[in-house]
């Protein structure tokens, strides 16, 4: 269960390490497209991070509306956080995320939602996750890819290259000091190292033993202002995993964004157009012509029109239900949409 660190207050979770444990600890390069893609849709939801993330925000806002209510509709206003990386783990690949998520055990599903403060609105839809409906996790993989594919895909080159960074140095402090010298350089605000104690801000006092399991410790980007400590909860025997903030200050995040382009451009807009980019867009897990013209406020003739020329290229395939004709991108879309998917 992930939980919001608190900016204020006393409250702290200390993790106990034996020597077992710190000969265990470890450093890893992510915490997974899944988890950087719904932490960014909760920072575009809270217009959290910053002038950090100010271009990144100005880039992406705008474009990613209903296709990310099942992914926000998971997302409380405050208390426990749903853990995506328990959920979709920790691969780079958002066809893995998405086949994780997909095949992820009901009892996990329950575990991690039953403790979370949902909004009344979104109650109904969790306990259909809960329950195992397979429609409503579709529906979150669908917003899960489709989100991907706006907020996260276009720049994860640079957030890949960005996140080695921070994973260099951590690799650096451990040759140079072991993981005394590790931890020691994650201190800061929200977290000390007392050894053999480490010491995270809180909402509430919680100790956690390790117990010769050892620590994963990895960098995350879109969780911008928050330490996070993910347990497997079906797999006691796993490590848990710390996820740490890698953007400290508005310099490292606003050089991240250099040489993207200017705020808003998208080369996919530059290579179909405006409109038939976001039309391809919005086939991510199914759509009517209708219901298309509707979302982009577009005339049905201008939809059917665009689908046309996006399902002559390949990019999309139709199929009629009843009077509907539905829409769905293909694999050969999906590359386009998201550079960093397998063609199969």
């Amino acid at each position: 269960m992930r939980t919001a660190a608190q900016r204020t207050g006393l409250s702290v979770k200390r993790i106990h390490f034996t020597a077992e444990d710190l000969m265990r600890t470890r450093v890893a390069p992510t915490i997974g497209v899944a988890a950087e893609t719904f932490d960014s849709v909760r920072m575009l939801r809270d217009r959290g991070g910053g002038l950090a993330f100010r271009r990144w925000q100005v880039a992406v806002r705008g474009r990613v509306r209903e296709q990310a209510l099942p992914l926000a509709a998971l997302m409380p206003s405050r208390g426990p956080l749903v853990d995506v990386v328990s959920l979709a783990g920790r691969s780079e690949s958002i066809d893995e995320a998405v086949e994780h998520l997909l095949g992820a055990p009901r009892d996990l599903v329950r575990i991690e939602l039953q403790n979370i403060d949902f909004h009344p609105a979104y109650r109904s839809f969790a306990r259909n996750l809960v329950d195992g409906d397979h429609e409503a996790r579709l529906q979150v993989a669908s917003a899960l890819r489709a989100c991907h594919g706006l907020t996260v895909a276009p720049y994860w080159a640079k957030v890949r290259s960005h996140l080695a960074q921070v994973r260099a140095a951590y690799v650096s402090s451990l040759a140079e000091g072991g993981v005394d010298l590790l931890l020691a350089s994650l201190c800061g605000p929200l977290v000390r190292w007392r050894p053999p104690v480490l010491e995270i801000r809180h909402p509430r006092d919680e100790d956690v033993r390790l117990g010769g399991r050892g620590l994963v410790i990895a960098p995350t980007l879109f969780s911008s202002q928050e330490i996070e400590l993910l347990q497997a909860p079906l797999d006691p025997d796993q490590p848990p995993v710390l996820a740490i903030p890698s953007v400290r200050d508005t310099l490292d995040g606003t050089t991240l964004w250099d040489g993207i382009g200017a705020p808003g451009a998208d080369p996919l807009d530059d290579l179909l157009g405006r409109t038939r980019a976001a039309v391809l867009r919005a086939t991510v897990g199914g759509r009517g012509t209708t219901d298309l013209a509707g979302s982009l406020k577009i005339s049905p003739a201008t939809a059917s029109h665009h689908t046309s020329v996006l399902r002559k290229a390949d990019l999309i395939t139709s199929r009629r239900d009843g009077k509907t004709v539905v829409h769905t991108v293909t694999p050969l879309g999906l590359a386009l949409l998201d550079p960093g998917s397998r063609l199969i």
